[in-house]
């Protein structure tokens, strides 16, 4: 992984398009990042420095999983504590950003023939906000959620990406949270401070990268064929699915930027990556 201070500098010297947002998808690992002084944290604050400031922010998170897809509508989300077992002072966390109704009705229309529902219930879940609270720290910028439906096979979520672009020209920053390693089953409680993988999480996490890289998005999809190990990284595809949007997102002129390519525990790749003009 590059370090923190080689990072910054080469965001800092990064030109951006006018015209288009980047999006990113952003390995968020354990809800303490939230509130820890991490590599991972200090890169998602270095990135939200750097990046051009978005008129509004659309998240597909790991955690929100439906039947049919929804879109956050509400003018105030609330802040999800969507865990247990962790400290209080992560319970603490609110990150009262405002929500769009206008934009989330714009987006109901733009991806049609796609069914997207207006949701009034959701609100922010950890997978959102652990990040933004990090990219925006001053929770001003309107914050919307976008749902995974869990009944739809991988290249809905692909195809419904495709049709979200155009928020891109419209000041719109997308970001898929989740990871693309991500075995909490197997995780090593020992090696949690440190940045250490498995062996196959390691090659297999390398795999995922070479095929974003080439653009290869049909094998990213069919990912069950990409190594005999794969549902060691992918048990149960939740956290692998807002990376397919990301991937939809692509522009045919956009760069490709990795960042945080290390490992938690063995078993979880903080692996993001960012798509920009």
């Amino acid at each position: 992984m590059q370090s923190l201070q080689d990072l910054y500098r080469f965001a800092q010297s990064l030109t951006y398009s006018k015209q288009v947002m980047p999006t990113l998808f952003i390995g968020h690992g354990s809800p303490m990042n939230a509130i820890e002084d991490s590599i991972f944290s200090r890169n998602w604050s270095n990135l939200g420095q750097t990046i051009p400031t978005p008129k509004a922010i659309l998240v597909i998170s790991a955690h929100w999983l439906t039947k049919g897809s929804y879109i956050t509508a509400m003018d105030f989300p609330e802040t999800i504590h969507d865990f247990r077992g962790f400290p209080q002072a992560l319970f603490d966390v609110e990150y009262p950003a405002p929500g769009s109704p206008s934009l989330a009705s714009e987006t109901q229309a733009l991806v049609q023939p796609f069914d997207l529902h207006l949701d009034h219930d959701w609100g922010l879940d950890h997978g959102t906000w652990s990040i933004t609270r990090h990219l925006f720290p001053k929770a001003d910028i309107p914050v919307l959620q976008l749902s995974i439906d869990y009944y739809k096979p991988l290249e809905y979520h692909y195809q419904l990406a495709l049709q979200l672009r155009e928020l891109r020209k419209k000041g719109v920053l997308i970001i898929g949270s989740g990871n693309l390693v991500h075995n909490l089953r197997l995780l090593s409680w020992e090696d949690m401070g440190q940045n250490y993988g498995f062996d196959w999480a390691i090659e297999i996490d390398a795999i995922f990268q070479k095929n974003i890289a080439s653009y290869n998005y049909k094998d990213l999809i069919a990912y069950e064929k990409l190594h005999p190990q794969i549902q060691l990284a992918i048990p149960t595809s939740e956290h692998y699915i807002p990376m397919l949007y990301t991937l939809g997102l692509r522009e045919a002129k956009d760069e490709l930027l990795f960042f945080n390519d290390a490992y938690v525990g063995g078993s979880l790749s903080m692996t993001s990556f960012m798509y920009y003009q």
